[in-house]
């Protein structure tokens, strides 16, 4: 009963295989292998972009922050959600590889950002020159970290709100294939057709063992991302085995597979929570997290018959009164099983 993050799921056993077969023998190193050449024509191939570059790292932060560092100097501002990962899970490294740049926290239910807010903003920015920080890039997350979705039109129309004031545009798609599944659209609706730069294709959260690639749609952004990886410390010697991992997800659609396996679980344990006494669901649950406030007496039953996940905020007691109702973060992965959900959701029922 372990819903306490996707990344605390396997790795796809086709992975695991993949990287197998990429340790067989010698092969160049530092992205010269033929197994990069692969992922490159499958990333153009499925987002619809033959000029678009691809660069992997291993962790959705480095993916994120050189992507922003791209973007953003450092008398700049990113805008983006509070509850944004970059705001609240990556310890200051988009500072850090901006070299300065702020942080600009905008408001808006379930993660979400809406044109007008950010319109608001940018609009009063910089009022006075060279004494303000001026305005830097948008980073978009999607899926959010509420586990809302945001749909093609809606990037497209914050997309457009930013190019007004002259914003470049990246997206923290760590649940991009979540995304993606949720609202039917095409990885190219979901990117570059909806205004995106820079897109951080995650695979980490979705059954690879560890590798992110950044989709740059923009191909003169492409020399600086190489140097900034180097530079950073983000270049893989061994980068086979990142290209082993990112070339078997792309391969027959195998990254919406397991995110649509992922969704599919989420929505019956989301169904399932909301038929139990008290509990209600707290923001929609478009991908594959659920996020629901419970009883403080169901929750210690759960944690003491071992199930795993976190109160939200995780610095919420387990002691007190009973009846009170504290939220929690519920997520699925692409191997949880409807028996997980089925043991998880009984711990969880009151007992008269």
């Amino acid at each position: 009963m372990n819903f306490a993050s996707d990344n605390a799921g396997p790795a796809a056993p086709e992975v695991i295989e993949a990287v197998c077969r990429a340790n067989e023998g010698h092969a160049a190193s530092y992205g010269a292998e033929p197994l990069m050449e692969l992922v490159l024509e499958e990333v153009r191939r499925q987002f619809e972009a033959p000029e678009a570059s691809v660069h992997l790292v291993a962790t959705g932060t480095a993916a994120n922050a050189l992507s922003v560092a791209c973007l953003c100097p450092p008398w700049s501002t990113i805008y983006c959600h509070r509850h944004s990962h970059i705001e609240e899970d990556e310890c200051g490294a988009p500072e850090f590889f901006t070299g300065g740049a702020k942080l600009t926290l905008l408001d808006g239910d379930h993660a979400k950002i809406k044109p007008c807010a950010l319109h608001r903003k940018l609009d009063g920015a910089a009022p006075v020159g060279v004494h303000n920080v001026q305005r830097g890039v948008l980073s978009v997350t999607n899926a959010t970290e509420n586990g809302s979705v945001y749909a093609c039109q809606e990037v497209s129309e914050l997309t457009a709100t930013a190019r007004g004031f002259g914003l470049p545009c990246h997206m923290d798609g760590a649940r991009f294939a979540n995304a993606v599944v949720s609202t039917g659209c095409t990885a190219a609706e979901m990117s570059w057709k909806a205004g995106i730069d820079i897109l951080s294709f995650g695979g980490t959260k979705n059954g690879l063992l560890g590798v992110e690639a950044v989709v740059i749609f923009a191909p003169e952004q492409a020399w600086e991302f190489e140097l900034r990886r180097k530079r950073g410390g983000h270049l893989f010697s061994k980068h086979r085995f990142l290209s082993a991992q990112m070339a078997t997800y792309l391969k027959d659609g195998l990254w919406k597979t397991l995110a649509a396996r992922s969704n599919r679980m989420a929505a019956k344990l989301a169904a399932g929570l909301s038929e139990l006494d008290r509990a209600t669901i707290v923001h929609p649950v478009d991908a594959n997290m659920v996020f629901a406030k419970l009883t403080r007496s169901a929750h210690r039953r759960a944690f003491a018959s071992g199930a795993k996940y976190y109160l939200w905020p995780p610095a919420q007691s387990l002691e007190g009164k009973e009846s009170k109702l504290l939220e929690a973060r519920f997520v699925c992965n692409w191997s949880t099983t409807d028996d997980e959900i089925a043991e998880l959701l009984e711990c969880l029922r009151e007992k008269s």
